[in-house]
């Protein structure tokens, strides 16, 4: 201690002596600060090191990353060539051709591996031929059952109006069985001038008309197809008046009207029209009043039958009444 009471030298030294002589104080060796320093160092580059071949492989990896997969440049073109056609086939209006194209294609390889449509049965057709059959429902010399749309073949024969029901069954490996139920011609309709023949449950199954379908009843007018079922069946109760009838003309969609073969209308009601008929049958049988000169006969009301005559009937009525004034007139 100097004469002031300090020391002459600091307590702690920082310099390498200061760590030698504490550290053989210590009882370690004297170069022990030196190891363990020059081993932090050694540790703390490490981790720096480590770090930065972290951010290196970090880089790499974004950059494969970022490259596209193996086969995405031939897939691509694969798009775009695919892209091309079918911009080429819409603008050039081939999309049909190609479709078909296609089709074709796939059912070729079927074939070729056992699924050509080798046997066909086809059961229920009359009107419709076994060649309108087969082209309807998709049936061709060159399509696979493998690839042949059963349900969707149905659906085609059951829009022609004379197929009511159809069956498609495809049975692997090369048959295919085809059923179908027609409707049968029923009666001829006319509307607007226009003659079709109709099925019982309305559908016009042809817009012309053939002779062998010339006996068909006929009913005119609106909505008559639908009615006719019914009436034509009340009709037939009455065979006297069926072996006269022309036609039955549906009125305001609410009754009916007869043309009979000789011209004469019969009125019906809208109801009741079964004991209509009735009452007509008797006055024809009684009175022979359908072989009289008469235009119509009106049923609508229940309590009277009305009978128009014809022009010449009605003249000569009229004469016969002017005679018989003139008789009664010089008698007296």
């Amino acid at each position: 201690m100097d004469g002031g009471g300090r020391l002459d030298q600091p307590l702690m030294w920082s310099g390498p002596g200061s760590e030698a002589e504490a550290a053989e104080r210590a009882g370690a060796p004297a170069d022990a600060p030196f190891r363990a320093r020059a081993e932090g160092d050694f540790r703390a580059n490490r981790f720096v090191r480590l770090a930065a071949r972290r951010r290196s492989l970090g880089r790499w990896s974004l950059k494969v990353a970022r490259l596209p997969p193996p086969g995405f440049g031939i897939a691509a073109s694969v798009l775009l060539l695919a892209g091309t056609l079918g911009y080429g086939a819409v603008a050039g209006g081939h999309v049909a051709a190609v479709v078909d194209w296609l089709k074709d294609t796939r059912d070729e390889a079927a074939n070729a591996v056992g699924f050509r449509i080798a046997a066909i049965s086809l059961t229920g057709s009359k009107e419709v031929s076994r060649e309108e059959i087969l082209t309807t429902a998709g049936v061709t010399g060159r399509a696979s059952l493998l690839f042949l749309d059963a349900d969707a073949a149905r659906m085609r024969l059951l829009a022609n109006p004379w197929i009511a029901d159809a069956a498609v069954l495809k049975l692997y490996p090369d048959r295919l069985q085809i059923t179908v139920t027609e409707r049968q011609a029923f009666a001829l309709w006319q509307k607007d001038g226009r003659v079709s023949v109709i099925a019982a449950d309305g559908t016009v199954l042809e817009p012309f008309v053939e002779d062998r379908y010339l006996g068909l009843p006929l009913v005119v007018g609106r909505g008559a197809e639908h009615e006719a079922k019914n009436f034509l069946a009340i009709i037939a109760r009455h065979p006297d008046i069926r072996s006269l009838l022309r036609a039955s003309i549906l009125v305001a969609q609410r009754r009916w009207n007869l043309r009979l073969a000789n011209g004469i209308d019969v009125r019906l009601p809208e109801t009741d029209v079964e004991q209509a008929l009735d009452r007509l049958v008797a006055l024809d049988r009684e009175k022979k009043l359908l072989s009289r000169d008469i235009i119509a006969v009106d049923l609508r009301l229940p309590d009277r039958v009305s009978v128009r005559l014809s022009d010449a009937a009605a003249q000569a009525r009229d004469d016969a009444f002017k005679d018989k004034k003139k008789k009664k007139g010089g008698d007296a």
